[in-house]
């Protein structure tokens, strides 16, 4: 076979029985560096280098002829050496971790089939799989009927959610443009996520007319405000359209009260949407899914399986509660190349005029296979599994770890997202010094550049309005154990102890 010593002089070969082999022996890789490796705990989170320095380890530069085998699978080694391993047991950055079988054989399945999702004649079994989990997700939020896609990311799902709502008020919009709407207010919390601002600039609704609701200590929309905030817009003369309230926020993990907002929203006739991109998975969890009491009552909602549930990057739905093919109407653009209504089957299958996109990457089979495998019994096991590790705040942050760490919310987070502040012993008791707040905000940058330099551990920090840089650790992957919970907290410690001069 051409493939064992690889290609010749450089040049490479096209046959399949030498593309297979070359797949064969990158999926070795893969798997000892990425799905061995990049999950033992005693391996580096990320092998860190700086832009210079990296881009010299990779050799990035592409060439007129192409490479052998052999160099092209140390260009496999080379990319899976230097990524952060997000599948480390100790990779608490983002909402999303961890690795699930199952679902990473539906997406390397659907990488090898190489389909896109807009009609059934190309995609026939992802056009049927994508309707049942469509059904089986809005069934758990309480709408029997209703509508939905896959889309490529929470962000999007809000951009879906803010169009559809105009257009449901102003459906003319889509022919006339925007001339023909009045100014239109949109509402959501203090602490949703950017992508509704962003939707608005987008969809040329105007950040100024997002008009942004007071949140309470943890985080929550307070409904008094929202009903402020409405009657606010309309004394400037703008027409109230959307609210957009959050199950999970990104920072502090909140979960909006839905009820009281779903009756503010009844009352002025406005669209409810519910970003629950973060959130929605406790709808698995009978023990947990009164965070989200009252959804059955929204219009729509952004929902990411692939953060909680494990499902890997991407796998989002955007779902409504209309059934009168709202989000058709609203996108559609009748291409006759593509969507012609003389087929030979049932062209409401062509699924696809529901996007803004022509292509669409199939996303309902890497969810699809781990449900599967699982079951809904075993998703809501993976749910509440990872709500158990609040023992991290009922052991060490109610104990013996009290003057090293402080929660910012100052009591037990609503979901796994524990947001809290490492006090170094320099600043311990100085809290009424003028400088406190400035060297505490530098704390957490210090931290973080020297984990990620050790490669002992990931987590994210920010600020929030008036409150200074603090850590976040997202508790989510199944491989976390009890001394991973443990280590972090200790490795915080070592690596700020002797935080002075630096601040």
């Amino acid at each position: 076979m051409n493939g064992v010593n690889g290609p010749q002089n450089g040049q490479p070969h096209l046959d399949h029985a030498d593309g297979q082999y070359f797949l064969t022996e990158a999926y070795k890789v893969i798997l000892e560096e990425v799905l061995c490796k990049g999950t033992d705990v005693k391996e580096k989170v990320c092998d860190w280098h700086d832009p210079e320095e990296l881009s010299a380890l990779l050799d990035l530069e592409l060439r007129e002829g192409g490479e052998s085998h052999h160099q092209l699978l140390q260009r496999v080694r080379d990319v899976a050496k230097y990524s952060v391993k997000t599948n480390h047991p100790r990779f608490f950055n983002q909402l999303f971790a961890g690795v699930d079988y199952h679902s990473l054989a539906g997406r390397f399945l659907t990488e090898a089939l190489n389909t896109s999702q807009y009609t059934y004649e190309v995609a026939p079994v992802f056009v049927l799989m994508e309707n049942v989990m469509l059904t089986k997700l809005r069934s758990m939020v309480g709408w029997p009927q209703g509508d939905g896609i896959f889309c490529p990311g929470g962000s999007v799902s809000n951009m879906y959610a803010m169009n559809v709502a105009r257009y449901r008020a102003y459906p003319q919009v889509k022919v006339q443009g925007l001339w023909a709407v009045p100014r239109l207010a949109a509402f959501t919390s203090q602490e949703s996520h950017y992508s509704l601002c962003k939707a608005a600039s987008f969809l040329g609704i105007g950040l100024d007319n997002v008009f942004m609701v007071k949140v309470n200590e943890r985080g929550c929309m307070i409904p008094e405000d929202l009903d402020e905030k409405i009657e606010l817009a309309r004394s400037q003369g703008a027409v109230p359209f959307l609210v957009s309230a959050t199950s999970g926020t990104t920072i502090q993990g909140a979960f909006d009260p839905l009820d009281r907002i779903a009756d503010i929203c009844d009352k002025n006739k406005l669209w409810m949407h519910v970003d629950a991109a973060w959130g929605g998975s406790v709808l698995f969890s009978k023990k947990h899914k009164h965070l989200m009491k009252g959804i059955e009552r929204a219009d729509s909602l952004a929902w990411n399986p692939h953060k909680m549930l494990l499902a890997g990057l991407q796998c989002c739905v955007f779902l409504l509660k209309d059934n009168t093919d709202l989000l058709k109407q609203c996108h559609c653009a009748n291409a006759t190349y593509l969507f012609q209504q003389d087929k030979f089957y049932d062209m409401r299958m062509d699924t696809g005029d529901k996007s803004v996109q022509c292509g669409r990457k199939v996303d309902c089979l890497k969810l699809w296979l781990m449900w599967k495998a699982v079951g809904t019994e075993g998703l809501a096991e993976r749910v509440d599994k990872v709500f158990k590790y609040d023992i991290i705040y009922q052991f060490k942050f109610g104990s013996c770890f009290v003057l090293s760490f402080s929660m910012v919310a100052g009591k037990k987070p609503q979901f796994v997202n524990v947001c809290f502040w490492y006090i170094p012993p320099s600043l311990r008791g100085k809290e009424g010094n003028n400088d406190y707040q400035e060297k505490l905000s530098k704390v957490a940058p210090v931290i973080k550049e020297r984990m990620m330099r050790k490669g002992s551990m990931m987590v994210g920090y920010q600020p929030l309005r008036e409150k200074v840089n603090f850590f976040r650790m997202v508790i989510i992957s199944p491989h976390i154990s009890q001394e991973d919970m443990d280590f972090f907290l200790d490795e915080i410690e070592r690596l700020g102890k002797d935080l002075y001069n630096a601040l």
